[in-house]
């Protein structure tokens, strides 16, 4: 589903006309948005007191209009975040929003757990942590605030946002709108919320907060280094550097078309996407002309790749960040290739020392690299994960080199024969997640996630039979 940039462009004053609009009119305290983290934090925890005395099947209402609510604003809120940030595709967020709408788990995955015994009974339930502070990336500002929130919610908990400051206007507006949707389900206002002007310190506030018990960052490794050392239980999704290989047992014509489809879906900004191609060199061939043959993918000249590379990697070897999450023809346009808009992904041969090999790029720019065997594959592949533990990719129809990749690279997240995005719902089976916590371990998390577990025992015998 492409916009032009000007029914996107309309799109957003539309949206930004109604957030002033309503920053004159409307009551601080019921928008969600708050001057100060105090206030947001005070008005969470007397929502969440609220929260855990309705009946779960209130919640589920609750969490049902949070659903609909994003589904019924996707259009423009996926504009907004697109105009805002510069990153990603438009018709991806679409499906980016419908995805975290409708796969993110909500009360049934928090059912309660009964053993029963000679001894009597044992039920074991999962509780609210109560308020949770979360900090959201400027990559999905509108996927990650509806995932956590209806995760957090579902769970009994109330949430504090402070969103990357340069997604401000596409976060806050996310929050008002899920927030206003909790309202007039009948739930209590203040139940998600954040601050107008989120900043680094903003940031600092929440993590100190005494009355916020968990910690949840979802970005870059300095974020979630912050939070781990916070002293309080934390939940970090960071970095990754997905590989995916290629052996000479694959469907060589499917590798390419999900290669294609996983590395170039919002320009690559997804931490889950494809990074870099390795490929066994019976096939590299094959598969480099089948990837050309989807009319979306371009192949560099050794001297175009030269020119990219010196332009979108800094002399620091860092990722210059003009240029993440931009259109492939935005880049390509910067040493004078003009590609048609079919074009989603551009890639070339790489040595393995390559600096796009080894840094997550975040736009659609893939090396390929070229190993003499699976063997040799699955030992680099490894190397430029770099213990990430985040997301690997394979393609092949042999179960034993599946299965030793998968050993051998420890990831939380592993696709066999499918694009990357398959391993977050959308197109694959399981739940969705926007906040991936490989660092701390709970991996794709969901409502479960983010509460206590309560024992209660009964020391009577309780049988029938």
């Amino acid at each position: 589903m492409a916009l032009d940039q000007e029914i996107i462009t309309e799109l957003v004053k539309r949206v930004l006309g109604e957030l002033a609009e309503e920053r004159n009119v409307r009551p601080k305290e019921s928008s969600g948005l708050h001057l100060a983290v105090e206030d947001a934090v005070e008005h969470a925890v007397e929502a969440q007191k609220s929260l855990i005395v309705m009946s779960l099947d209130s919640r589920a209402k609750l969490i049902a209009a949070m659903r609909q609510a994003a589904l019924d604003n996707n259009e423009e809120l996926s504009a907004l975040a697109v105009q805002e940030t510069q990153l990603g595709r438009y018709e991806d967020k679409i499906k980016e929003n419908i995805l975290c709408a409708t796969k993110t788990p909500g009360t049934e995955d928090i059912g309660p757990m009964a053993l029963s015994g000679d001894d009597g009974l044992m039920l074991l339930e999962y509780g609210p942590v109560g308020v949770i502070g979360a900090l959201t990336p400027i990559t999905n500002p509108t996927g990650t605030i509806i995932n956590n929130s209806i995760s957090m919610v579902a769970a009994g908990n109330a949430v504090v946002f402070n969103p990357h400051p340069n997604a401000r206007e596409t976060s806050t507006r996310m929050i008002r709108t899920l927030h206003q949707a909790i309202v007039d389900a009948g739930g209590p206002p203040g139940l998600i919320g954040a601050v107008r002007k989120p900043t680094l310190d903003t940031a600092r506030q929440v993590i100190e907060h005494p009355k916020i018990s968990m910690l949840v960052a979802t970005g870059g490794k300095p974020v979630v280094d912050v939070v781990l050392r916070s002293g309080k239980k934390a939940i970090g999704a960071g970095a990754g550097n997905p590989p995916v290989l290629v052996d000479e047992t694959a469907q060589i014509r499917k590798a390419a078309h999900c290669i294609v489809d996983g590395a170039s879906i919002n320009n690559n900004i997804f931490c889950t996407s494809e990074k870099e191609v390795i490929v066994v060199d019976e096939v590299a061939n094959s598969l480099i002309k089948f990837m050309q043959e989807t009319g979306k993918t371009y192949l560099l000249t050794p001297e175009e790749a030269a020119k990219i590379t010196a332009l979108v990697v800094t002399p620091e070897r860092k990722i210059n960040p003009s240029y993440i999450g931009k259109n492939v023809q935005v880049i390509l346009g910067e040493i004078g290739i003009d590609l048609g808009e079919e074009y989603r992904l551009a890639i070339f041969e790489a040595p393995k020392d390559h600096p796009l090999v080894w840094l997550e790029q975040m736009m659609p720019i893939m090396p390929v690299v070229r190993v003499k065997d699976v063997q040799e594959g699955i030992q680099f592949a490894v190397e430029v994960e770099q213990g990430n533990r985040h997301t690997a990719l394979m393609h092949s129809t042999n179960v034993e080199h599946m299965t030793a990749f998968a050993r051998a690279i420890q990831t939380t997240i592993f696709v066999k024969n499918g694009p990357s995005y398959a391993g977050i719902g959308l197109g694959g089976e399981g739940h969705t997640a926007f906040t991936i916590a490989g660092p701390t371990g709970e991996g794709l998390t969901s409502a479960r996630t983010y509460t206590r577990q309560r024992r209660c025992t009964l020391v009577e015998s309780f049988r029938i039979i």
